[in-house]
Order: C-alpha cells, then structure tokens, then sequence
C-alpha cells in the first residue's frame, strides 16, 4: 500500500489565499464547509488507507444523491447538486480537494467528469498517493458468497484490488425476508481470502454456514437488482454503513461482467403445492389433524410462502415466524380471531416438518419452534385473542440481555465494587507490536484522565492487552494510532452505556482523536479479536466481561436482575 507523498510546500501558506478561480456566477449553491472537510480529508490521507478517503466520498455523495420522496417531511433543506459539489472542489486548489475530485470521479463513473478532472490534476500538479491517481486501473475478482442454511439473507463479497497493493473487500447483505434487498453492505481493508479466512474463523463451530465462489456476472445482477429494490423501500433501509457506501459499492459491482441471469424464484404450481401438503398429513406432524379449518390454515402458509421473501415454503427461521405472525397474517389475512387461534401450532407442527425434508439441524428446528413460542403472546393480542404471557416473560427477557453483557455463570454473583486503577498488561504482547500499543495506550489514557475516569481506563486498557494478544496483525498494519485509539473507546463506551449521555457523545470523542465519526470497522477487528462477534450485537456492545464493565454498569445490572429475580 503506498504511502501517501509529503505535501506541497505552498499548501501551508495558502489554508486562508489559497488559490481560487474567478467565480462562474452567484446562482451557484454555496461549496462545503471547507476547513471542516478539508480536515478530515487531510485526516484521510494521512491515515495511509485507502478506505478512510473512499469510504468519506462515498458517504458525501450517498447523502447529495438520495432523491426525495413524496412522503419526506415537507421544508426539509435542499442539498446542493454533485455538480455544485464539483465545481466547488474545482474552485479551491488545495491538495485535499484535488483528491476529492479524483474520488469522486471515479465512484460516480462518469466518463466526461473523469477526463474533466483528470486535465485539471495534471494542472494542478498536487502530489497525491498512487493508488488514489490509479484508482481507475483498480480491478474486481472473485466473488464469493456466505449463506446460512436457514436462508434469512446471503452475503456477497467481492475482491477489488487497488494499484499498487491495496486491497479492498465488499460486502453486500442481500436480505431475503424483506423482498431479497439489500440491507447492509460494507466495505473492508482487507483482501477477500483474509476476509473469508477470518469468518471462517469465527464460525468455526457453526456446521451451517457455507462459503462458495459465485459468477461474477450472476452476482452483479443479483446485487444490481436488490439494490434497486431496496431504492424503491420506504421508509429507506440504513445502518450504519448503508446506504453510505453505496456509491462504492455500485463502483465495485461496475467492474464485474455484465449479462448474469439474477435470481430466479423457485416454481410452485398448484400441483406440487398440493403435493407438499399431503407429504405433511401423511407425515407424524400433520397426521390426524386434516379437518378443514387446518388445511385453510396451511393453505395460507403456503401463500406466504411462495409470495412472500425468496418465494420458498419450506424454508422457515425464526425470523420468518416473526414476519409472519407479527406482520404479514395480520396485514394480509382477514379472518375471525377463531381461526387463527390455530396458526401458531400448525406453524410448529410444519416447521419441524419442512426442517425434516430439508435436513436441516435439531438444533435449529429448536430455535425456530421457540420463535412460535416467543412472539404467540403478542401475535393473539394483535389478531383480538386472549393470552397471557407465555412462556417468553419480561424477566426472561431481561435476564437473557443481562447475560450476554457479563458472560454465562457471573450474572448471579456479579459484584458492583469499582474497577481498580490497573496498569496495561504486557506480559503476553508481542514484542514486535509492543511500540504501537504503548501508542494507542498513552492516547487513550490521556482521553481517560481528561474525560472519563480511572475506570474506564482500567476497562480500556484491559480490552487494548486483550486484542494485541488476540490479533496483534491489527498492531501490525499502517493505521492511525488515533484511529485505533477512538474505536477502542467506541467499544467499551458502547458495552457501558456511555453515549446514551448527552454530556459525551460519539462525535465528540472521536473528533478528539482526529478519527472519523464511523470507527466500526476498526472496531470490529478489535472484537474478533477477543472472540466476540461483532455481527450479533443487535444496536448493543455484549462483551460478555463483567471485569470490562465499570460499577455504574454493573450497579444497573444487579438492580435489573434483583427486581426480576424469582417472576421468570
């Protein structure tokens, strides 16, 4: 990856006259807010990776080419257009907006705007890193596909190598429960084999997870297609990646082959429907339970579906149950309350049947089944039947959260005395990534003593020992310390509930460091690290270390635990 070239010697003298052209006119919107943008693109260049510019330029443009909606609060702002953007980067003669222009230009694919921009940087002369210069001979490979056995949604990956040595891996989340949509995508700085080594890591224990290499041309189409889908969803899908790297996630698929066929929907005609259901009465979970109100009932199963998701009816999770019995029986089925009193146990009597023809896990049929259980209180309430609570209560549920924050087995004797004042362990740290953790250490320790407390800098450098000794190749790589530093904090910030204050918000703490707002990415290396998924967070920081959690934390836990103890 190379390294980013010194700075023109003019640009320290020209941060207030720098140099402009004449104005083209007053009706154009006014430019970005400069000394603002200029500096986190100077922050980006610096940082040495790729991504940090990428991935600012692909947010800036998601935000300017979001097109209003009918049902948008009227007198929201108007933005100004990506050729306003454009020729106010045109303007300023600066090395940050010369990079600006040259990432913008690719990630929009525009042919005329490219050789625009390429005449003014061979004018401009601006020192600026090789990949950023070359990023049009960037080049897509392989793609490989993730894929759960019960089917909720696939992930694509796909390879893009950068000139001279970079690397980049995106992730599109296609999600098959929504109308096969995207729903997340992200991008990372790391080859695809890394990427697919590392989750293969992680669910090394997880016998149904598969990993395959897919058509490129078949996985363009697949991506292009629920991409536009998801467009057209309202209110929009967003995470907190998505929809801002559309545009280079678009500017990746735009390097794989053209042509592939897309998904194509399974076929059931009324005589393989048919067919499904006599298998299931003449199966032990249907037989003896043919009347006529059952096989209505299953009739509208198999509606659901065969319309609803990738169009299959064998294919059950536990969050297709939660679409069905929360959203689509009661926004689709009219029918008295009597009848679909009778739902929830045909769904678990057809569940462990279609589980049984595809093969699919005890384990999981057991999820599933309990999924019936879990949302058939709420589901009898809005369909106008009695219930109580079942067997899925408040203190179950609160103890359940509670116990993914501390770990199994410390729920019960979870103490709330204060984290001592503890130095950094580093005993078991590498020696060759020792420097830079003494780097991330003192940054983070001077936020500590200026922000926070002894606590949390306990917490902090506890988790910092942890992940050197997990992954020291985080330690190893050319990142900003500062960086690094802001998404440690993130993390233990999150598992205590430290932004939920308006005293210290995310924003704030990470401006301190000079990091961008997002540190997810970095951060989600630092959980694997320690063996935490940082997929299954569900909005939440589970850590499941009660000795990373300060005793503000933990006092909140014990209060929750002790007012629910002996109601499950």
């Amino acid at each position: 990856m190379s390294k980013r070239p010194p700075r023109s010697p003019r640009r320290g003298s020209t941060r207030s006259h720098g140099s402009r052209r004449p104005s083209h006119g007053s009706g154009r919107a006014p430019g970005p807010e400069q000394p603002t943008l200029l500096t986190e693109v100077a922050v980006a260049l610096d940082d040495g990776e790729p991504l940090s510019l990428l991935a600012m330029v692909s947010s800036l443009l998601s935000a300017l080419d979001r097109p209003r909606h009918p049902l948008d609060e009227p007198g929201s702002p108007e933005l100004p257009t990506r050729a306003d953007l454009v020729e106010s980067f045109l303007d300023v003669q600066e090395v940050e907006t010369s990079a600006l222009l040259v990432a913008v230009a690719e990630l929009t694919g525009d042919d005329l705007l490219r050789r625009r921009v390429r005449t003014e940087i061979e004018g401009r002369g601006h020192p600026l890193p090789v990949w950023l210069t070359e990023l049009h001979r960037a080049s897509t490979g392989r793609v490989v596909e993730m894929r759960h056995v019960l089917g909720d949604g696939d992930n694509l990956m796909i390879e893009v190598a950068l000139v001279p040595d970079a690397h980049l891996t995106v992730v599109v989340y296609i999600d098959h429960n929504m109308g096969t949509l995207v729903k997340d995508a992200f991008v990372l700085p790391e080859p695809l084999d890394a990427v697919v080594g590392h989750m293969r890591e992680l669910a090394e224990h997880e016998p149904d997870t598969t990993w395959a290499d897919v058509d490129p041309a078949l996985a363009r189409s697949r991506i292009e297609e629920a991409v536009e889908l998801g467009a057209m969803t309202y209110p929009p899908l967003e995470t907190e990646s998505w929809p801002a790297c559309r545009p280079l996630v678009d500017w990746a698929v735009r390097g794989l082959p053209a042509g592939g066929p897309g998904r194509e929907r399974p076929e059931w005609d009324e005589t393989a429907l048919a067919s499904l259901a006599d298998r299931f009465f003449a199966s032990p979970f249907g037989a003896g339970h043919d009347d006529a109100g059952t096989q209505d009932l299953l009739e509208m199963l198999l509606s659901f579906g065969t319309e609803s998701g990738p169009g299959d009816p064998l294919r059950w999770s536990p969050v297709v149950v939660e679409v069905l019995l929360l959203d689509w029986i009661p926004r689709t089925i009219v029918a008295d309350p009597g009848f679909l009193a009778g739902a929830p146990d045909l769904v678990r009597r057809f569940v462990r049947f279609c589980h049984r023809e595809r093969g699919i896990r005890s384990e999981l049929t057991e999820e599933t089944v309990a999924a019936v259980d879990q949302f058939e209180p709420e589901f009898r309430a809005v369909v106008g039947l009695p219930f109580d609570d079942g067997p899925v209560s408040v203190a179950e549920i609160v103890r359940t959260r509670a116990v993914r924050a501390v770990g199994e087995g410390a729920l019960d004797g979870l103490g709330t005395e204060p984290l001592p004042d503890e130095p950094l362990d580093r005993s078991s740290i590498p020696t060759d990534v020792q420097g830079a953790v003494d780097e991330v250490a003192g940054l983070v320790d001077r936020f500590c003593d200026e922000r926070l407390d002894v606590e949390y800098r306990t917490a902090c450098r506890r988790f910092l020992g942890r992940v050197a000794v997990g992954d020291p190749r985080i330690f190893r790589r050319r990142a900003r310390a500062g960086t690094t530093a802001a998404a440690l904090v993130w993390v233990i910030g999150k598992a205590n509930d430290l932004f939920h204050s308006p005293d210290l918000q995310v924003k704030d703490m990470t401006a301190h460091f000079g990091a961008p707002q997002s540190v997810s990415q970095r951060a989600g290396a630092m959980l694997a690290a320690v063996g935490v998924d940082p997929h299954d967070q569900f909005g939440e920081m589970n850590l499941g270390a009660p000795d990373l959690l300060v005793s503000r934390r933990r006092r909140e836990i014990v209060e929750l635990r002790d007012r629910y103890r002996g109601t499950e």
